[in-house]
């Protein structure tokens, strides 16, 4: 009706939510055109509610900043959404648009918002976070956002549950004391490096074969693997830096298909670990260069990288990325990061990344090599 009548179009906006359709249109008609009449008309015939607002001609509105808002949590009550629309407006934000991402193994949203100044929404939504135990991000939207080709994780505590020094203390009975440095370590108390040195030397004269079943011990972060999965499929680089050991990242960058793999290296005389290092060692400012080392490989600016971890030794790493992720980490990771995710499962990371869980379980369902499933936190 509005192509046979002529008029200009000059904007146009539709949602459907709960098979409800709305559907906007700004128009410039002419002067004692009848086409409102009949598109009322049009409306009344199909039982449709057609409303008319008259918008003075002009130009368009200089444009706003636009952010992403993603809230995550176990359960979203309407209190933790109240506190998180309330902080948005707080940082004079509009939501212009509110999408859920995901129902299960966690719930999420995304709200797009126009406008507002993004550190008084941060520093508001950061209330609303501690409050109601619900993980909240802000991003700019940008290119560079919805572009990420890289990502770079921690591995102990990160990609898998446990800590690999501390299964080969077990392993040879000094687990208390190399545990409590590994704290230390990771708070940020003591130098890495040099702790890393004295965790090591606690474990020379230990029979190689108890690496070997360390390795086969480790237990992947629930997600890790649907996260992984996902990332290839979207074509991003996926690589893992650790401060453990080449003989279980080389493993796990083989059964994930990973791209890059870094570790330190134990070295090993006559079956037997000596209690000391080969090479340089993977600290703080080693993982942030190996960050860039990959990204150049890969022809990929450091916009468009991702970095994930725990630990104080993560820290140079995630504030060199385009994004850098705090999971499940330590207070002082959390305080420095871009964003913090504390759920217990990695996949949920990718809703940071504007990819909703019904695109994620199509893709499995497709996939012939995952006949079965794999559950819901594979």
């Amino acid at each position: 009706m509005l192509a046979q009548a002529g008029v200009e179009l000059h904007d146009m906006e539709q949602v459907v939510i709960r098979q409800r359709l709305t559907l906007d249109l700004l128009v410039g008609v002419g002067e004692g055109d009848d086409v409102l009449k009949e598109v009322l008309f049009h409306g009344w015939e199909r039982g449709l509610q057609v409303d008319f607002e008259v918008v003075e001609a002009g130009g368009e509105p200089p444009p706003r900043p636009r952010f992403v808002v993603t809230v995550i949590g176990q359960e979203l009550t309407p209190g933790a959404l109240q506190a998180v629309t309330g902080a948005i407006a707080e940082g004079d934000g509009n939501i212009d648009r509110i999408d859920r991402l995901s129902r299960e193994p966690v719930v999420s949203y995304e709200f797009v918002v126009v406008g507002g100044d993004a550190d008084r929404m941060r520093e508001a939504l950061l209330v609303a976070s501690s409050e109601y135990g619900v993980d909240v991000a802000v991003q700019r939207e940008s290119l560079e956002r919805r572009a990420k080709r890289l990502v770079v994780m921690d591995v102990d505590s990160t990609l898998i549950q446990d800590e690999v020094i501390e299964l080969l203390a077990a392993a040879v009975g000094c687990e208390a004391e190399v545990a409590d440095i590994t704290a230390r370590a990771m708070a940020g108390e003591l130098d890495f490096a040099a702790s890393l040195r004295e965790r090591v030397g606690r474990l020379a004269g230990t029979p190689v074969e108890v690496l070997e079943r360390v390795s086969e011990q480790v237990r992947l972060t629930p997600g890790a693997r649907t996260f992984v999965r996902t990332l290839k499929r979207l074509g991003y680089a996926v690589a893992i830096v650790s401060g453990g050991f080449t003989a279980v990242t080389d493993t796990l960058a083989e059964q994930l298909g990973l791209d890059h793999a870094v570790a330190n290296e134990l070295e090993i005389v006559d079956g037997r670990l000596t209690g000391r290092l080969v090479g340089t060692i993977v600290d703080r400012a080693g993982k942030a260069e190996v960050l860039r080392r990959i990204a150049a490989a890969e022809h990929i600016p450091l916009e468009q990288t991702v970095a994930i971890g725990d630990g104080a030794n993560d820290l140079d790493m995630l504030a060199a990325a385009g994004l850098g992720i705090a999971f499940n980490a330590k207070p002082i990771v959390r305080a420095q990061a871009d964003t913090a995710v504390s759920v217990p499962y990695l996949d949920a990371i990718l809703f940071l990344l504007g990819i909703r869980r019904e695109e994620v379980e199509a893709a499995d369902a497709s996939d012939p090599a995952l006949v079965g499933g794999l559950g819901t936190t594979g």
